[in-house]
């Protein structure tokens, strides 16, 4: 396929070149499309974040171009672009042998977390194809890294899901990713109801998992990535509505640690199909 090629292709330049490609291909499509530019300048304002724009325009363009590195180039040479910090919290709820659930949202090089984690100990993702097909084979090529394990984003990966938390196993999840109808509830997110997945506080609650936050931040002018390890340190509460707040507050906490480097043009508050919009009336005459 010729993506795959050109991915391997681009996957031969050093990584500080495809960050400095990255940084003007962001201000090309900022400066082009009026939807991008629109959303991407409403999501930071609504954040109060419009300071951070530039910067986060040029980081939105290193996402996308240092995907050929991250997918592509031999894992040793994107291992040695990784440094690992705060790792004791890894070790310290290792040691409870409940497993981990790892929260990683669209922040910094997303990509390079799983497999960071998976050259360590095998680590169990929810993975959604992509919309396009024509995108498959690359992303599913590129993710299937040794002890990287995909579980679809249904009912047999939510069980692949818990049979690793069970077994003590490692699980990653992207809590800011639109889930599916039936699969979340609204909650704020930067001061706008988001539908935000309620599987992370199911899976905690049926296993005990500790929670941990993970981010990769982006070094500058290519410099690789700092993954660091944080700490949920909110309250779950009882309810998928309470756990979704919960996770949310966190999420918007990481942000703050690097905001021009979360995926501000990420369609967040996107209605899913089948759902009711926050505040219309339920079927049924129920307010939302």
């Amino acid at each position: 396929m010729m993506l795959v090629s050109l991915f391997r292709l681009l996957s031969f330049l050093p990584l500080p070149v495809l960050h400095a490609a990255g940084a003007a291909l962001g201000w090309l499509v900022y400066l082009l499309s009026p939807s991008y530019r629109r959303r991407l300048k409403d999501n930071l304002a609504r954040a109060g974040l419009s300071h951070v724009l530039p910067a986060a325009v040029q980081e939105a363009g290193k996402n996308v171009l240092e995907l050929p590195f991250i997918w592509c180039a031999p894992q040793e040479r994107v291992l040695a672009a990784v440094t690992i910090e705060d790792d004791a919290l890894v070790k310290e709820a290792l040691a409870a042998g409940r497993g981990i659930v790892f929260l990683t949202p669209h922040l910094g090089c997303f990509e390079v977390t799983a497999q960071t984690m998976a050259a360590r100990m095998p680590l169990t993702v929810l993975y959604r194809p992509p919309r396009k097909a024509i995108l498959k084979p690359l992303v599913e090529g590129a993710r299937a890294r040794p002890n990287l394990h995909l579980a679809p984003a249904n009912l047999s990966g939510v069980r692949m899901l818990l049979k690793a938390l069970k077994g003590g196993g490692l699980i990653g999840l992207l809590p800011d990713q639109v889930p599916q109808n039936g699969e979340g509830v609204w909650a704020g997110f930067f001061g706008k109801p988001a539908y935000t997945m309620t599987l992370p506080g199911k899976l905690h609650g049926m296993t005990g998992a500790p929670i941990l936050l993970t981010y990769a931040e982006r070094l500058p002018r290519g410099r690789g990535f700092v993954m660091r390890f944080v700490r949920f340190e909110e309250n779950l509460g009882e309810t998928p509505e309470q756990q979704a707040r919960a996770i949310n507050r966190a999420m918007e906490k990481l942000v703050a640690r690097c905001p021009a480097q979360y995926f501000w043009s990420y369609n967040r508050y996107k209605v899913p199909a089948g759902v009711t919009p926050p505040g219309e009336p339920m079927p049924g005459g129920d307010a939302s």
